[in-house]
């Protein structure tokens, strides 16, 4: 009994969540100590204060929603390069539904969201209709959401004026807390029991570890796959919803990059990118440990001296999604090393 129980405490201790665990706390503790200042009247600003704290928490949840979207679709050992772009065009359908149109909110946010589930249905049927690479089909569709976007607007139109009671959703708080972690909070929930507790994650699993040998075990593989990418699709448009609430404006050109963001926060999770294998706990600390070393850039004195937190946050985060592709790479090339010898 001993034995079998110190083996699941190293089972425990040594899993990818629970090292990523420790990556976060010291990656926020170093921040701690060197973003926080007091500035002439005795104030503290930085990345130790609750603001701080709260803005992490506003500025990570776009980021967080693709994420969340993402994680079942590279469990099938697929892609979708294209959320951030369907995001940006979401927030223009809804601007245009709002303002050009003159639908309540009580219509446009629907619209908008069936906007997004449409755009996931684009990438659904040329996938699992047509049977065409993900890779290939979502950064055609990368470019045409985002081309749809510029056209509508002719690259020059920005949403603004939205009622006050919608920009609460980005901008308020409920319950002490940011409006829009509520929502991350209920989206990742969902996705959780969606991968880890129901019939559907069962498959998806299976699919991202062979797709062949789910259809012959009677996986309805067509089926899952559309309705991975539909269902990103409409995290993408409630993304699309939240950040033009959190920015008060929807142009053409929102969310430019946060699919890197997002796709580097589940890789880093520990989801292999060959699909199978990975937990929506391991994208949640990834999306942690991303928004973290972001929002703690910017704090450093040198950096702001510098005026280089967007740039350094780039070159990290490309950084961190080559690390996290190593390091899954890893046990293949020991096994394969193990084989020869």
């Amino acid at each position: 009994m001993k034995f079998s129980a110190g083996s699941a405490w190293r089972r425990i201790l040594f899993r990818h969540e629970m090292l990523l665990l420790v990556v976060l706390i010291v990656e926020w503790l170093l921040f701690l100590h060197f973003g926080t200042m007091t500035n002439r009247r005795g104030v503290t600003v930085g990345f130790g204060t609750l603001d701080r704290q709260f803005d992490i928490l506003r500025h990570s949840c776009e980021i967080g929603l693709l994420a969340l979207a993402l994680t079942p679709i590279i469990l099938t050992a697929g892609i979708d390069l294209s959320v951030a772009s369907l995001l940006g065009l979401c927030a223009i359908v809804f601007g245009q539904l709002t303002h050009d149109v003159g639908l309540p909110l009580s219509l446009a946010i629907p619209l908008t969201l069936l906007a997004g589930g449409l755009g996931g249905a684009v990438n659904a049927g040329l996938i699992a209709g047509l049977r065409l690479p993900p890779l290939i089909v979502t950064l055609g569709t990368y470019s045409l959401f985002r081309g749809l976007a510029e056209a509508m607007t002719g690259g020059a139109v920005t949403y603004t004026q939205f009622p006050s009671g919608f920009l609460a959703l980005g901008q308020g708080r409920w319950l002490g807390v940011p409006a829009q972690a509520w929502i991350f909070v209920g989206v990742a929930v969902g996705m959780w029991m969606l991968v880890h507790r129901s019939v559907a994650g069962r498959f998806i699993r299976v699919i991202g570890f062979a797709p062949e040998g789910a259809q012959y075990a009677g996986v309805r593989v067509g089926k899952c796959l559309t309705f991975v990418y539909v269902l990103a699709g409409l995290v993408s448009a409630a993304a699309a919803l939240v950040y033009t609430a959190r920015l008060g404006q929807a142009k053409a050109d929102a969310a430019v990059g946060y699919e890197l963001y997002a796709i580097t926060a589940v890789v880093l999770g520990g989801t292999s990118i060959f699909g199978g294998k990975g937990s929506v706990t391991g994208t949640l600390l990834g999306v942690a440990v991303i928004a973290v070393l972001k929002n703690g850039l910017a704090t450093l004195p040198v950096v702001i001296r510098m005026n280089s937190a967007e740039e350094l946050s780039g070159l990290l985060t490309g950084g961190l999604l080559l690390f996290a592709l190593v390091i899954g790479m890893l046990p293949k090339l020991l096994s394969a090393v193990c084989i020869r010898r």
